[in-house]
């Protein structure tokens, strides 16, 4: 991804491209539940360093997959917002069947 999209509906189908493989959603998925897992348990318990563990796994699951499975750089480190909606909305895809693994 070089030159900046201008909007996320421009910016989705590159991030499509770059989590075509089925190893990589399958992280990115795991990696994604595991996030909205610690955001439920600082809700639950109060104590924050679930989120830190949280952002760790999302993280740590997606890049393996970018690095070992893509090979390619994960797009956060260009566009980290639209990367970040991107995640959550492949999640919502995969979880409605619109998107497969």
């Amino acid at each position: 991804m070089s030159a900046l999209p201008l909007t996320f509906a421009e910016f989705y189908p590159r991030y499509l491209r770059e989590h075509s493989r089925r190893g990589t959603r399958i992280l990115h998925f795991v990696g994604t539940t595991l996030f909205l897992v610690s955001v439920v348990l600082v809700a639950s318990t109060g104590h924050w360093g679930w989120l830190a563990a949280g952002v760790v796994a999302a993280y740590g699951f997606a890049w393996v997959g970018h690095f070992f499975m893509e090979h390619n750089r994960p797009a956060t480190f260009q566009h980290p917002w639209f990367s970040l909606l991107g995640d959550f909305r492949l999640y919502t895809d995969l979880w409605r069947g619109r998107e497969k693994f």
